[in-house]
């Protein structure tokens, strides 16, 4: 039986075992011509409702795609997304902070692409990376900061951050915002296939790099910080999705019920006209038919 999203959710009750988590659905290959038909359904509703989400203006969606080099983000995010119209959605990849940001508060940079209520906002990693790779690579021991705020326990740092991020997840649920928190669960083997894949394709190569192979070495590492950035900062308003990623089909099917179900949730609706202007909406109606 495929996993189901009830599979994936994590809201921070009980206990997350990452290594217990899923990385394929085990969907036979026979069955991926009907998620993919799913898939774009979810698509087309994705659009109807993205464009009473704008009409309404009332609530904003923030997604977040975090998950481990070619576990397949950039092309959810182009087949999941691609009934969405630009005009109503932003989105941002996050790089290495540039020395701008590394002056501000590590949530500054994230702050600045929070698109408007009304619209959807797509993070292509995020503000999580300050929580994964700062802590796989022990960047805050260089921080140009006060000792108060970096010169304790590593364990004590992250989850002074965690709390910083919960605290903001929820300041933007307060203020309007749904946040989507996506982590595409891949496994070490898929990974190794893919990365081939991108050496033996040369039109692929240039998505390959060395500093690919180094974090890889790295593996174990990233794991136990997903496993504790999952555990630490997923909510009732801000949970986590769990999404099995090996079967980048079915991982992209999964997604779309995710998106779809939440906007669903907030159920948008266009706005209601006054009646003294639907009024004057017939008198112009009247007069465009008669060429004034």
């Amino acid at each position: 039986m495929a996993v189901g999203l009830e599979g994936c959710r994590y809201d921070g009750e009980g206990e997350l075992r990452l290594a217990e988590c899923a990385t394929t659905a085990r969907v036979d290959k026979s069955e991926r011509a009907k998620y993919e038909e799913l898939c774009a359904k979810n698509t087309m509703r994705m659009a109807e409702l993205q464009d009473k989400l704008y009409a309404e203006g009332r609530e904003g969606v923030l997604i977040l795609f975090q998950a481990m080099d070619a576990a397949g983000k950039d092309s959810a995010i182009k087949h999941v997304m691609s009934g969405i119209n630009p005009q109503g959605c932003r989105v941002h990849s996050f790089k290495r902070p540039s020395q701008e940001e590394l002056g501000h508060s590590y949530l500054w940079r994230a702050f600045q692409h929070i698109p408007p209520r009304g619209y959807i906002g797509i993070f292509n990693r995020s503000y999580y990376e300050d929580v994964l790779v700062v802590r796989v690579h022990e960047m805050q021991k260089g921080y140009a900061m006060p000792s108060r705020c970096v010169d304790m326990g590593t364990d004590e740092f992250f989850t002074n951050r965690y709390r910083q991020i919960s605290d903001f997840e929820e300041h933007l649920w307060e203020e309007g915002y749904r946040v989507i928190k996506l982590f595409l669960n891949e496994s070490k083997d898929e990974q190794a296939k893919r990365f081939i894949s991108r050496i033996d394709d040369e039109n692929k190569n240039w998505k390959f790099s060395e500093a690919d192979m180094r974090e890889r070495a790295l593996w174990d590492d990233y794991q136990r910080a997903y496993e504790l950035a999952i555990q630490n900062t997923a909510s009732k308003n801000a949970p986590w999705y769990v999404i099995p990623a090996d079967q980048k089909w079915f991982a992209r099917y999964l997604i779309s019920e995710v998106i779809v179900g939440v906007l669903e949730d907030i159920n948008p609706q266009y706005p209601d006209m006054p009646e003294e202007q639907e009024a004057r909406l017939a008198s112009y109606r009247e007069q465009l038919v008669r060429g004034v």
